[in-house]
């Protein structure tokens, strides 16, 4: 008999589940690129740092955290890829801090005609297009 409540409450447990969290629309907006309200881009800086390597460093307000830092230098990325006549990037690493509300990105990428391997590359062309579609500026 032992069994069978075991059994039982196996089964009666097993279908209850807690339904996920509703989702963040904050969260949801920076994750699709799509730029903050109010945001303001105050510019762009480009350090060649090797034939391949580029540091870029941007600075924006009303940034709404470190992911919309991220995706104006990686707009800003992929556009000077294209103005070197290469077509791809690979994110080395990105740096994000803020102070007086004055969010900066430190950014340094690879550039190249092919694409480069690992995880974090970008086809230059489709991130310009997805830039100007969502109001990010790429200069």
């Amino acid at each position: 008999m032992r069994g069978g409540w075991v059994l039982a409450l196996a089964l009666v447990s097993g279908g209850c589940t807690a339904a996920p969290p509703p989702p963040d629309p904050v969260a949801e907006a920076a994750r699709m690129g799509l730029p903050p309200q109010g945001a303001r881009w105050l510019g762009a800086q480009t350090r060649l740092l090797d034939d391949d390597l580029v540091n870029f460093l941007v600075e924006m307000r009303g940034a709404r955290g470190p992911a919309d830092v991220e995706a104006y230098a990686e707009c800003v990325a992929a556009q000077y890829t294209l103005i070197r006549g290469f077509g791809f990037a690979r994110l080395v690493r990105t740096n994000v801090n803020e102070e007086g509300g004055v969010w900066r990105g430190d950014a340094v990428y690879t550039v190249s005609p092919a694409l480069p391997p690992g995880a974090r590359t970008i086809d230059a062309e489709v991130v310009v297009a997805r830039c100007g579609e969502d109001g990010i500026p790429t200069v």
